[in-house]
């Protein structure tokens, strides 16, 4: 069981925005002198070996780009996310998501495209990660 002090470190790091929890793993790395795309390596292996060998190409992607194809109903929401996911200012954001299909965050790992992917699709938007 965790302690304490670690629950309440749980507790703030789940409240953190996809960009701030950037920002903290990076501030991480610079402090520890480690880089935290390790763990990610050594996951791939084990998601690669349910794709299938139909999909090498797919097995080699590393970085992904967000790609928001339209806002759906809930245009508010979905403007609200992008600030969040981007530190945008509102006109900027808005225009964003008028333009679409529009790249919302490039290079990026998996679990942050899909993290931003869940986010924006549970505020209503379609998303495309390429």
């Amino acid at each position: 069981m965790a302690s304490e002090k670690l629950n309440q470190i749980i507790e703030e790091i789940s409240s953190l925005t996809v960009l701030e929890l950037s920002e903290l793993v990076k501030a991480l790395e610079d402090k520890f002198g480690v880089q935290a795309a390790a763990p990610v390596m050594a996951m791939a292996p084990g998601a690669m070996a349910g794709a299938g060998a139909g999909a090498p190409a797919e097995e080699e992607k590393t970085s992904f780009t967000v790609v928001l194809k339209e806002a759906g109903p809930n245009k508010i929401q979905v403007i609200k996310e992008i600030r969040a996911i981007t530190n945008l200012g509102l006109k900027e954001a808005k225009e964003l998501v008028d333009k679409a299909p529009s790249k919302v965050k490039e290079n990026v790992s998996k679990e942050e495209a899909e993290e931003i992917k869940n986010k924006l699709t549970a505020a209503g938007a379609v998303v495309e990660l390429e």
